[in-house]
């Protein structure tokens, strides 16, 4: 990674969205020590961009077409263990909070935060600090006092194997996204269902969409 203090902090936007990358482009270039090094949309592409850039701070969403966010981060951490990551998108579900931060994600914001809690989101993940918004300390605070979700209970792989397969994706085509042999999704399929409970897919997708992996 890049000296930090001498050249400013280098970031690699991930997002499926054009019109959210440009936007916080500006918005972190125009603090003039936040500096834009390459963009991707998918999670195959950021790891790729990772590699080539090797930036101070990757921002990432969770939601993306494919391998999500939380497969982009497990790989990027597999390959720098030190990886600085921070989570931006529209998901604020203690699940998927906690399962960012147990890939290796050193923040989490969500997006209807002020430009400015990105900003310093970026440069607490950059210093090696973690960083929320005020809401996801709630959220997480909450969490612990409750009795938590059947969820908890999940891996982050087999977090990321229910949230693709809820959203209608095939057993074909989520050992394609996380490069699993099909026999090994579909044991993990088995698993989650052990795990949680359910008899039967609809109760699986149903369970995902209460919890927040997805839309019914």
């Amino acid at each position: 990674m890049s000296e930090v203090a001498a050249t400013g902090i280098s970031v690699l936007l991930v997002d499926d969205h054009p019109i959210v990358r440009q936007g916080y482009r500006r918005v972190l270039e125009s603090q003039g020590d936040l500096h834009v090094v390459a963009e991707a949309d998918n999670a195959a592409d950021a790891y790729g961009a990772f590699k080539a850039h090797d930036p101070d701070v990757v921002v990432l969403d969770i939601s993306m077409p494919g391998a999500s966010g939380l497969e982009a981060i497990r790989n990027i951490r597999a390959r720098s263990p030190r990886a600085r990551i921070l989570v931006f998108t529209m998901h604020n579900e203690a699940v998927l909070v906690k399962s960012a931060f147990g890939a290796g994600a050193s923040g989490f914001v969500t997006k209807s935060s002020e430009p400015s809690a990105v900003v310093n989101a970026i440069r607490a993940v950059a210093r090696g600090e973690r960083a929320m918004s005020d809401d996801i300390a709630h959220i997480l605070a909450e969490d612990s006092l409750s009795s938590g979700s059947v969820l908890d209970q999940l891996g982050e792989r087999e977090i990321e194997i229910l949230r693709q397969f809820a959203g209608g994706a095939t057993t074909e085509e989520i050992a394609t996204h996380l490069n699993l042999s099909v026999k090994t999704v579909q044991n993990y399929h088995y698993l989650i269902k052990t795990k949680t409970g359910a008899r039967t897919d609809a109760q699986l997708v149903r369970l995902a969409a209460t919890c927040g992996l997805t839309k019914i």
